[in-house]
């Protein structure tokens, strides 16, 4: 018996810009991105528009379309961009990724060539599965337009789509070509979009960073009304904390069994699904983040002050962190949110590996969670529910 083994060793360079007004002729920064390849020559792109985005800012293809025709010599669009849904709704089919790879085909778009997504998380998912599948990966650009996509998932290196009743159960670790953040881009957002962000910030604080949990804290009432500047700082920070560990963390592509920047994402993917995406991902992992602060205080890991300055700071952000999704159960009577712990094992493979607190900027991981614990920290959360008559809508405000 033989065997021929050999170490293959690829480097990525995970690029993260940050500006204002991305499609202003006047600014570089966009076609300085597309020039940084060892191709000679004119640069041919693929834009998709995120639709709920184009109808807030109506403009935005006439702009990409200027932009592009104020550099006739580096630049081409291969068509005027597609317009296509976004939302975790459209996550939940092929068929999106299948429409973007047929534009791929039809346009000639080949592997030095780009795929530009411009919108929120859940089309920057599919849009990039459908580049990192079509010719065994396509250039990719993210233009994230969401709080949270320019803080959290626009800049990560996953892409993917729900199915079988599973978030992101198909997709890839594919680190886009770059990842463009345009401040401007947030200004058409509703308040709750705004807001939705803020969460995967507080996530990564509380594991990894007291100080910028404090920032945030004494920042909480210009964050609340959504101060430009006060955002801005947020989002750079938590897009730096969340670069770091993809690139220091030693397990990009999450071949182990721990995944640390999901704290409070084990509850909050099966929520989202029971509750039929009404609940965003954001709003959910608020509700995520609050149990699993509760479970760590009454295992004795998390003392009582730093427990409440992690539920005060998110409810004073305006989230609410109950849902009656929680309390859903099977025809046997256990609650189905309790499915998620295995959903999660199975997602990450290996053991259970959930990440807790001992206190504000230090997480840490354990591979057993206690039940009966989980359910009474569930009715903590329902008590004080009722306890601040706070009625739990998700609507568009």
């Amino acid at each position: 018996m033989s065997a021929i083994e050999r170490t293959i060793q690829v480097s990525y360079q995970l690029r993260v810009h940050f500006t204002r007004r991305v499609f202003d002729s006047n600014n570089p920064v966009l076609k300085t991105v597309l020039a940084n390849g060892e191709i000679q020559g004119v640069r041919k792109a693929l834009f998709v528009l995120d639709e709920t985005l184009a109808l807030a800012q109506p403009n935005l293809a006439r702009d990409i379309e200027n932009y592009f025709a104020a550099f006739p010599d580096e630049l081409k669009l291969a068509c005027p961009p597609l317009i296509i849904e976004g939302g975790e709704r459209a996550k939940n089919s092929y068929f999106h990724v299948s429409e973007i790879q047929s534009h791929i085909e039809r346009y000639h778009i080949d592997r030095h060539s780009y795929v530009i997504a411009v919108g929120g998380g859940a089309l920057l998912d599919f849009v990039g599965l459908a580049a990192a599948t079509a010719h065994r990966g396509v250039r990719h650009v993210r233009i994230p337009t969401t709080t949270l996509s320019q803080d959290d998932s626009g800049v990560g290196v996953k892409n993917g789509i729900n199915a079988f009743g599973k978030k992101n159960f198909i997709g890839t670790f594919t680190p886009p070509f770059a990842i463009i953040n345009d401040f401007e881009m947030l200004a058409s957002l509703s308040p709750r979009d705004k807001r939705a962000g803020y969460v995967e910030a507080i996530k990564v604080a509380v594991i990894r960073d007291a100080a910028f949990f404090e920032d945030i804290e004494r920042n909480v009432e210009k964050l609340r009304d959504f101060d430009p500047a006060a955002m801005e700082r947020l989002i750079h920070r938590c897009a730096e904390l969340h670069v770091n560990h993809i690139a220091t963390s030693g397990d990009p592509f999450e071949f182990g069994s721990a995944r640390p920047l999901d704290f409070g994402h084990w509850s909050a993917h099966k929520l989202e699904q029971l509750s039929e995406y009404k609940i965003r991902h954001g709003e959910a992992v608020a509700i995520g983040i609050a149990l699993d602060v509760i479970y760590s205080r009454k295992m004795g890991f998390l003392d009582e002050r730093s427990a409440m300055r992690i539920l005060t700071l998110l409810e004073t952000l305006g989230f609410e962190l109950f849902a009656d999704e929680l309390l859903h159960t099977v025809s046997g009577g256990g609650l189905i949110v309790l499915n998620g712990l295995e959903e999660f094992r199975e997602h990450l493979g290996g053991q259970l590996t959930i990440t807790l607190l001992q206190a504000i900027g230090q997480g840490f991981e354990t591979h057993m969670m206690s039940l009966p614990q989980v359910v009474e920290a569930i009715h903590e959360l329902e008590a004080r529910n009722h306890q601040k008559g706070r009625k739990v809508i998700y609507g568009n405000a």
